[in-house]
This record gives structure tokens, C-alpha cells and sequence, in this order.
């Protein structure tokens, strides 16, 4: 008598295309909640300094605060809650995101409102390095960057909307009602989420030990590198954008909001279309993303100067750049892939670490007395660097797999 196992189901056949499409959509809310937290405050700067008697600098900490908590938490949160299943977790960390806002929302001094925004970065790293892995698990191998890009289209449309959204609130109702408004956002991705998501138990021999034992491998370090440089070159630009439409380009304040949406246009497409090319063949899309951040920065430079030339540009550089995103998260959890999860928050970091290299670079060559361009030749720098630690990164790979062979 002979028995036979029955086949596992693929993902696809697991969970029909609607049900994916409703899970990827509950964890596309989640990052856009997310997103705009970290976004927000650049619009209320003024506001929360008069409101709660503070300097404009000092209330731009909030901004670095957020970053430096999100960066450091995004491991260790992880980590925290490896055993956890998975939906679970992620249940757990938009708990602590509603908590945050809240506690920003109903903050009547600043270091109130610094501890709630500390609150609400607890979440961000850890959930944008489950919410990948989460929405590749629902589809088939050939579609998951597609599947990531499109969960992560959420933060690339609160990245845009963000400033705007929480400025429209501050003006009208008060800087408080953006965080409350957030809290809300954070509760309904909650609720979809927990009824959305499926259910699904860990994969076997992926614990704390198995998750940190992929940090052994060169590649995963190489990967991170990449991120942090290629993204970035990618934010050299965006961080002083602002400024040289106004001070460069000449374009009036009141065009600056008109110019973002343009970018977020750009950005959104640029995102969705690296996800496709991820998914045909990876290895090109790796660098003809990076490339094409490269050249589109090195073409802003010069475009920056002409009004027309400038709004063509700034829709390509949303787009290059954001083809990045889905590719780099792709080639980390592919590099991590039996235990991903930490080593996709670590991820996660790494894209903040690189902003804030490369605004530090920025504002340094900005105050040397360079130009506002400057900061673009030192994404372009970044960039090639990028390309450079990813051409290593597959060269030992090859080399690995000959000795293998």
C-alpha cells in the first residue's frame, strides 16, 4: 500500500486574486498611515514652535527624533516580536502607531509630543520589514516584487501627501487634528488588517537565532550598503527640492505644492514600474534602476536652471528613483530568504540611514558655499557608489557559485 502527499497549494491558489488584493490593500493603508506620521510634522513646524513656545529648530527635532528612533527601533522591534505570527505582529506594531498619534495629538508640551512621536516610530521600521515579506507570501514567486510595490505604494503617495495634508489640517484646525487624524488612519489599517490578512503560521526555523545567522553572509551586508546609498542618492535631491524650484528653477511658493504633485506622480508610477521589471528579470532591473537614478539626477542638475525644463525633470526624478524601492527590498529578503524578517527591517533602516547621509552631506556642501545643486553631484556620487557595491556584490556572488560548481 503506497501513500501519497498531497501538494502544498501555491499562494495564488491559497488566497483568490480578490482576497490578495484586499490583504495588499490593508497593508498599503498601514504604510500610508505610516508615511505620513514621519512626513507630517515638516508642515507644522511653525504651528507646534508658536503653540508650545519653541524654536523652529528645536521643532524640527521632532523630525530627527522620528528618524532616529524609527532607525534604531526597526531591528530591535523586530526581533522583539519574532515569535509572534506574523499578522499578529503587525497588529501589535499599528497598536503602538494609534498610541503614538494619540499621545501627539493630546500633547500640551513638547516633550509630550516628542515621546509620542518616539511612540509612533516604534512601528515604522519593524512594519515596513514584515509588510514586504507579508505581501510577497500572498502571490506567486514570479509576482512578489509587483506585490511589494504595490504594498508600498502606500508610502510612496504619503510621502507626497504628507507635508500638504498635515499643513491643510494645521491651518484649518490646528496642528493637533493631523495626529488625530493619523490615530484614525492607524485604527481603520488596523481593523482591515485583522479582517483582511490571512492567518498564517511562521515558516519552521525561523526564530531570533536562524533570523540573525543571515547577517553571517556577506551579500545581506552588501545589500544594505546598496540601499543606503543608492536611496540615498535619491534623497541628495528630494531633501532640497523645495528650494532650488524656488531659489534655482524660480518658481513662486505658491507652484512648489503643484511641482510635489507632479513628483508624486512620477514617484508612484516609477515604483509600481521597478516592481514589473523585478519581476522580469531582476539582476538588469537592479541596474537599470540604479542607473537610471544616476542619469536623471545628473540631467536634474542641469534641467534645474529651466523652468520647463525643471517640471519635465521633476516627474522623471520621482519616478527613476522610486523604481529603486521594490528592487532593493526585493534583493534583501531574496539574499535573507529563508529567515527574512530581520534582515528586511534592518532594511528598512538602512533606507532612513541613507537620508540622513545624504541631507547631512547636503547641508554641509549647501553651507561651504557649493550651491543648493550641489547636493544633486553628491547623489550622483552616491549613486555610482551604489552601482559599484552591487557589481561586487554579484561578482562574489559568481565567484561563489563557480567554487560551489
Amino acid at each position: 500500500m503506497s501513500t501519497q502527499t498531497t501538494p502544498a497549494p501555491t499562494a495564488e491558489a491559497a488566497y483568490p486574486k480578490r482576497r490578495r488584493a484586499l490583504a495588499i490593500g490593508a497593508l498599503a493603508l498601514g504604510a500610508f498611515g505610516i508615511g505620513l506620521t514621519e512626513f507630517v510634522v515638516v508642515g507644522l513646524l511653525g504651528p507646534i514652535g508658536d503653540d508650545l513656545d519653541v524654536s523652529i529648530p528645536t521643532a524640527g527635532l521632532l523630525v530627527t527624533g522620528y528618524a532616529a528612533s524609527m532607525a534604531i527601533s526597526a531591528p530591535l522591534m523586530t526581533a522583539a516580536g519574532i515569535r509572534l505570527p506574523r499578522k499578529t505582529m503587525l497588529i501589535v506594531l499599528m497598536g503602538l502607531f494609534i498610541l503614538g498619534n494619540g499621545l501627539s495629538a493630546a500633547a500640551q508640551t513638547y516633550g509630550v509630543l516628542m515621546a509620542g512621536r518616539i511612540v509612533a516610530a516604534l512601528c515604522h521600521g519593524a512594519f515596513m520589514g514584515i509588510a514586504p515579506v507579508m505581501a510577497a507570501s500572498l502571490v506567486a514567486p514570479e509576482r512578489r516584487s509587483r506585490a511589494i510595490a504595490l504594498m508600498m505604494t502606500g508610502l510612496t503617495v504619503s510621502t507626497v501627501a504628507g507635508v500638504p495634508f498635515g499643513t491643510a489640517l494645521g491651518q484649518r484646525l490646528g496642528w493637533q487634528a493631523a495626529f488625530w487624524a493619523i490615530a484614525a488612519i492607524g485604527a481603520a489599517a488596523l481593523l482591515a488588517i485583522a479582517l483582511l490578512v490571512p492567518s498564517r503560521p511562521n515558516e519552521p526555523g525561523t526564530g531570533l537565532r536562524g533570523e540573525l545567522a543571515v547577517f553571517r553572509r556577506p551579500q545581506v551586508w552588501l545589500t544594505l550598503a546598496t540601499t543606503m546609498l543608492g536611496w540615498g542618492a535619491a534623497y541628495a535631491a528630494i531633501t532640497f527640492l523645495e528650494p532650488m524650484l524656488t531659489r534655482v528653477s524660480g518658481f513662486e511658493a505658491s507652484a512648489v505644492p503643484w511641482l510635489l504633485v507632479l513628483f508624486g506622480i512620477g514617484l508612484t508610477g516609477g515604483n509600481l514600474l521597478g516592481g514589473r521589471l523585478a519581476d522580469r528579470a531582476f539582476t538588469p532591473a537592479l541596474y537599470g534602476t540604479v542607473t537610471a537614478a544616476i542619469a536623471a539626477l545628473t540631467v536634474f542638475a542641469f534641467a534645474v536652471h529651466h523652468r520647463l525644463a525643471a517640471v519635465v525633470m521633476v516627474f522623471v526624478l520621482g519616478a527613476a528613483c522610486f523604481a529603486m524601492v521594490p528592487v532593493f527590498q526585493t534583493r534583501i529578503m531574496e539574499q535573507a530568504k529563508e529567515a527574512p524578517l530581520l534582515a528586511s527591517s534592518t532594511n528598512a533602516s538602512a533606507f532612513n540611514v541613507g537620508i540622513a547621509l545624504s541631507a547631512w552631506l547636503g547641508g554641509l556642501a549647501i553651507d561651504g558655499g557649493h550651491g543648493l545643486v550641489a547636493p544633486v553631484w553628491i547623489g550622483v556620487a552616491m549613486g555610482a557608489a551604489a552601482l559599484a557595491v552591487a557589481a561586487a556584490g554579484s561578482a562574489a556572488a559568481r565567484r561563489s557559485a563557480n567554487m560551489d560548481g
